[in-house]
């Protein structure tokens, strides 16, 4: 793939127009307090990972509408006092896997929280979350357009309050240092990162990489990849739905989260990518409110971005925020 995006200095500067609905705010603000009706309950269950500098806890806790939601706690067993917390988010179709498929932050001396995304983890990582969708129109297959003709019944509202109530449940273990909490995932997962930064309160940092969900109709004016391309192809067959398609990913367009992020942050971008545009990614970064932001470029990658080479990347940015 050739570049096929706008020239880097350009990306650097893009800032698109915003169209924030008048009631963004007071949706999520409802969308939240709702879910907060409903008591967190959260689990952890100590599994046997088979490991010896670490452990496991399967957790269960609630999310949107009380519905029960799986992840993964993993913390160093050498510890003397609570821990750092990295809270990830996983792409699109995976979900939480098995204990001994994240290790990474644990062993960096931090405690890691994965939560699994419900109705998912069928494609290349097994998941153990269920949906259960209390609104739905006829959809292409895949989630994007899962009840898109309404903002209340979209399936992201289900995923990105999951993602708030998942920092509630790390928030809850005694291991987990409360006041310090950072949010990261790669493309879905970087989407939700941005949300989730966005209405949780008291997120040190976000760390979102390649980050999907943001600039929806940029992204299917220039790209016909999948998983934008099921909001085209949805569209194509309902043709006189269109404004109300849009009128309902105005409310999850990671775009319009970001004036709402004062955290450091720390972007990263391949600039070969047909999954997630680079204007799609730098429309969203450079509409942060933080003081304190980087965008890590990958020039010739595509949507894997910088996989591992952004691993001590990461780690240096921890370690700036943390010590």
């Amino acid at each position: 793939m050739a570049f096929f995006d706008m020239p880097l200095e350009q990306l650097r500067a893009y800032r698109p127009a915003l169209a924030i609905p008048d009631d963004f705010d007071t949706f999520w603000a409802d969308t939240l307090a709702a879910a907060r009706a409903n008591p967190l309950a959260v689990t952890f269950e100590a599994v046997d990972n088979h490991l010896t500098l670490v452990e496991t806890l399967d957790v269960t806790f609630n999310g949107y509408g009380g519905q029960p939601i799986k992840a993964w706690l993993t913390l160093p067993l050498q510890r003397d006092e609570p821990l750092p917390c990295v809270v990830e988010y996983i792409g699109y179709g995976g979900g939480r896997g098995l204990p001994w498929d994240h290790l990474l932050w644990a062993n960096a001396g931090y405690a890691h929280f994965l939560m699994d995304t419900r109705g998912q983890g069928s494609a290349w990582r097994q998941g153990d979350t269920a949906d259960i969708p209390d609104g739905a129109n006829p959809s292409l297959p895949g989630f994007m357009t899962q009840g898109v003709l309404d903002p209340a019944t979209y399936y992201y509202r289900r995923v990105f309050t999951d993602g708030v109530r998942a920092l509630d449940a790390a928030r809850a273990h005694p291991a987990v240092d409360a006041e310090r909490i950072v949010v990261t995932g790669g493309s879905q997962g970087g989407g939700i990162t941005i949300a989730v930064a966005a209405l949780a309160e008291g997120v040190q940092g976000l760390m979102p990489d390649v980050p999907f969900l943001c600039g929806f109709q940029r992204a299917i004016s220039i790209v016909d990849t999948n998983p934008y391309y099921e909001i085209t192809r949805f569209l194509s067959i309902h043709r006189t739905k269109a404004a109300q398609v849009w009128k309902t990913l105005a409310y999850f367009d990671g775009t319009h989260f970001a004036p709402r992020i004062n955290a450091p942050a720390l972007f990263s971008v391949g600039l070969m990518d047909t999954i997630c545009p680079p204007s799609t990614v730098f429309g969203a970064y450079n509409h942060l409110a933080s003081a304190h932001k980087q965008m890590t470029v990958y020039d010739y990658n595509q949507h894997e971005g910088g996989a591992s080479h952004q691993v001590p990347v990461k780690l240096a940015f921890l370690r700036d925020l943390w010590g």
